[in-house]
């Protein structure tokens, strides 16, 4: 018996639009964001024993991964702000942006039927799913980078631009790993750590990204403004990393 059959009635459909629903509501509530992690957590773990392995294979499950995510490390950056002094109509916001993403992904991952199965040898091995996971913790944080980039923007507060920069950066270092990983799996996968793959081209151009506006917010002249820009921008080009080219273009990665 799956897991899911041994909760007759409680199906993974329900769960997920079910915490689709909870994030919306939490943009007004606190306790349904925690409410809908509890649940988007449980069914992951539900989706892992019924599978017996990390759930990070398709569209359903690598959309609700980020989702929980961005949820998980938007709740430590909250408390950053809060620890800094930061004005509660603007940790209020945020909450708002963070729940309307989980939600949105949330959503998007309930329209797509969940991979089910033997996955195939290539991906058989965990440092395919720790590359996964390293990867969409780091998109995770990337968003909420954007976000308090928009949010600087918005309200021009300094700590809030510091605080996009020190995101993006965790976010940068567990991007590097992932690709480290990355190259250890292919190369067991198929005898080289690099491929010439879209998939692999568009990674290397997320990571020089961010390496630029790294360094390029060391530069007086790109300091506050332009660098906030640049850090919102990004997370255009994780989108497309993970949707576009996994989406519209054949690779090792599509889905």
């Amino acid at each position: 018996m799956s897991v899911m059959e041994a909760f007759p009635g409680l199906t993974g459909a329900f769960i997920v639009y079910t915490t689709a629903a909870l994030y919306l509501a939490g943009a007004a509530w606190r306790p349904a964001v925690y409410a809908g992690l509890l649940a988007q957590t449980s069914y992951m773990v539900m989706r892992g024993l019924e599978l017996g392995r990390l759930p990070l294979v398709g569209v359903h499950d690598t959309m609700g991964f980020l989702s929980l995510s961005t949820i998980a490390f938007g709740l430590g950056t909250l408390q950053a702000m809060s620890n800094e002094g930061a004005d509660k109509r603007d940790t209020a916001m945020l909450m708002r942006k963070l729940t309307l993403m989980a939600c949105i992904f949330t959503a998007i991952s309930a329209t797509q039927a969940p991979k089910t199965g033997y996955l195939p040898p290539v991906l058989n091995t965990y440092w395919f799913e720790l590359h996964v996971a390293m990867s969409f913790f780091s998109y995770a944080l990337f968003g909420i980078a954007a976000l308090l980039g928009v949010l600087f923007i918005l309200r021009g507060k300094p700590s809030y631009e510091r605080l996009e920069y020190k995101t993006a950066f965790i976010g940068y270092g567990l991007f590097s790993v992932s690709m480290i990983l990355g190259g250890v799996w292919a190369h067991l996968a198929w005898g080289t750590y690099w491929l010439w793959t879209p998939k692999e081209l568009w990674t290397s151009l997320l990571w020089l990204y961010y390496s630029l506006y790294l360094h390029a917010r060391l530069y007086p002249s790109m300091s506050g403004r332009p660098a906030a820009i640049m850090g919102v921008a990004g997370y255009g080009v994780v989108l497309f990393t993970y949707l576009g080219v996994g989406l519209l273009m054949k690779s090792s990665h599509s889905f």
